[in-house]
């Protein structure tokens, strides 16, 4: 019998916490690793690194993840629901891009992503279709071939990322496709606005909050998950939720960006988050275009535990 492997992310996700999972871990909560936690709660999927974690390595009974992205949500679904006919559509176009020489390659990149922008009218995401599998392969198979991997939309939503000359991307990872498919059968899924959990949590579940980050300059506001805008304010908002939440008895853990980096005086996190837990990690900064501006910078890890 061939071996589990564990599901990784399946999307390249700018704010992916995979390199960081080693830090963050001796930060969760004790009752996780104990089994006391029966519910796991992510309200910012993006690209699930410490979900499948959570999945992989950890006995909680449900998992619930959300997020305001609607094509993110629709590739998540779409692999929970019909994981071989998906794999079958990106082994074929992974198949039709690697035989071309890479002037056809930029072609077809950029045809794929005009259709994809073109046909986002077009789709039902709160009903599955056939269409959705055809979604999720472009989805798959921009995120796979763009510069630096990222998803990014503009103010239209429209997805805006330039192409990338990669010289053999991977654009079918099945045996990956089909370990998430196994944890993604037990997992609630659903598009929305972080709040949407509410009524979910409960003093048995441990609920990890990964939002845009709050730039800390100028120069670092990375544009755009979606085309919802993430500012001070909508912080502040989260703020009053894991307030709110944490009257449940749940144990919270929240990342963001530490505004020290760039100007120690800004106590934006301290303020906004006293008399709560709040500790450093190392992070690779990769998102910015100038290779000397990036590096090791904090990142915060906020508890109420």
């Amino acid at each position: 019998m061939k071996a589990y492997t564990a599901a990784k992310p399946f999307l390249k996700w700018a704010g992916g916490k995979s390199q960081l999972l080693e830090q963050m871990e001796p930060f969760f909560p004790q009752e996780l690793a104990q089994g006391s936690i029966r519910r796991y709660v992510e309200p910012f999927v993006g690209g699930g690194a410490v979900f499948l974690n959570i999945a992989n390595f950890y006995l909680v009974q449900e998992c619930f993840i959300f997020d305001i992205n609607p094509e993110l949500i629709l590739a998540y679904k779409t692999i929970q629901k019909n994981v071989e006919d998906l794999i079958q559509r990106l082994w074929n176009t992974q198949k039709q891009y690697l035989s071309l020489p890479e002037e056809e390659r930029k072609e077809f990149f950029y045809q794929i992503r005009s259709d994809f922008n073109r046909q986002r009218k077009q789709i039902n995401f709160d009903t599955y279709t056939d269409a959705w599998l055809d979604r999720a392969t472009e989805l798959i198979f921009l995120n796979r071939t763009c510069f630096n991997g990222l998803f990014r939309v503009n103010g239209k939503g429209e997805f805006n990322v330039p192409f990338g000359r990669y010289k053999k991307p991977r654009i079918c990872d099945a045996e990956n496709l089909r370990s998430l498919a196994d944890i993604l059968k037990k997992t609630h899924i659903q598009q929305g606005d972080f709040t949407q959990c509410q009524d979910i949590v409960d003093a048995q579940s441990f609920v990890y909050f990964d939002p845009p980050y709050r730039p800390i300059s100028q120069t670092a506001n990375f544009k755009s998950y979606s085309q919802e805008v993430f500012n001070d304010k909508e912080q502040i908002r989260l703020r009053d939720f894991f307030q709110l939440l944490d009257q449940t008895g749940a144990k919270l853990l929240l990342s963001n960006s530490d505004p020290k980096n760039e100007d120690p005086s800004d106590e934006f996190f301290e303020k906004a988050y006293t008399g709560y837990r709040i500790e450093k990690v190392k992070a690779a900064r990769s998102i910015n275009s100038k290779a000397n501006k990036r590096g090791k910078i904090n990142e915060l890890l906020i508890m109420n535990y």
